[in-house]
């Protein structure tokens, strides 16, 4: 009975293992050929100043450093607590890293078999928790990609020369969530909800009953706090733009006057040195 049991567990093991290296191939395929990226309609550009998106991707490597850690929490601390969930983050996640980091290196390959979510997998294919040390293999794997994260975006912020400014939004947000989980004896899902409802408006509950009801309340209240500040930032470009386009086009005329006159001035020099030297 122990035998067929092991023999089992190892067979799905691999099954796991071979169904998350197909997903990470595929995924990797999409990034490469970036087919979304190509449309307009998908390109931040068009809707937002080039300097919100940069802070926006800024964002996103500082929103992957979070995502790793709350997956640590639910991996030590919340066990068994939005198991589907959780399950979905960590697969989701495992997924994402896998099919974006740069394979070429013996260490990153190396950790491409650590980052398969065993557990994840093991409860969304066959329904129930495989958890011990497998489990726990996670933990220094998403660690590591905390840190990676980190320096992809000083990497990022270093070569566009931008502003470490949101370093400080991102410090206000990240222990505000962290006592919120303490204090208020909150998974990482409801104190993440909670402190952005209160850091983007005045509420501080927890808005919606199930897990995905939480997350969208989430979502609409960041996509809201970004799209009005892009949309006070573009308002404040055009009113600029409208106020001294009439003033810019003067001054470049005037410019052209003085360069055109400039340009006579030198061209009776030229003369008069030519009649000086006629005249020596």
């Amino acid at each position: 009975m122990e035998n067929w049991f092991m023999s089992t567990t190892v067979v799905r093991i691999l099954i796991e293992i071979i169904l998350f290296l197909i997903l990470t191939a595929v995924g990797a395929f999409i990034v490469k050929k970036r087919p979304i990226t190509k449309n307009k309609y998908f390109n931040l550009n068009e809707y937002l100043p080039e300097e919100e998106v940069h802070t926006l991707r800024q964002v996103a490597y500082l929103a992957l450093m979070t995502a790793c850690f709350i997956n640590v929490m639910y991996t030590l601390i919340y066990v068994n607590m939005d198991t589907f969930y959780f399950a979905i983050l960590d697969v989701t996640l495992s997924l994402y890293i896998a099919a974006t980091i740069d394979k070429s290196t013996t260490v990153h390959k190396l950790i491409l078999l650590l980052l398969v979510p065993y557990g994840a997998l093991h409860y969304l294919l066959f329904g129930t928790p495989l958890v011990g040390f497998i489990d726990l293999i996670h933990i220094p794997v998403f660690l590591y990609f905390m840190k990676y994260y980190f320096d992809k975006f000083d990497e990022y912020t270093e070569l566009h020369t931008l502003g470490i400014g949101v370093i400080l939004l991102y410090a206000i947000v990240f222990f505000s969530f962290i006592i919120t989980s303490i204090v208020e004896t909150k998974t990482p899902l409801d104190a993440i909800v909670m402190v952005s409802n209160a850091f983007t408006s005045n509420g501080y509950a927890v808005l919606g009953h199930s897990e995905v009801g939480k997350v969208n309340s989430m979502v609409l209240a960041w996509m809201g706090f970004i799209i009005s500040g892009a949309g006070t930032a573009t308002l404040t470009a055009a009113i600029l733009k409208r106020q001294f386009k009439g003033k810019l086009k003067d001054y470049d005329d005037r410019f052209e006057d003085l360069n055109n006159k400039f340009d006579e001035v030198n061209d009776n020099l030229e003369k008069l040195e030519e009649l000086i030297k006629k005249n020596n």
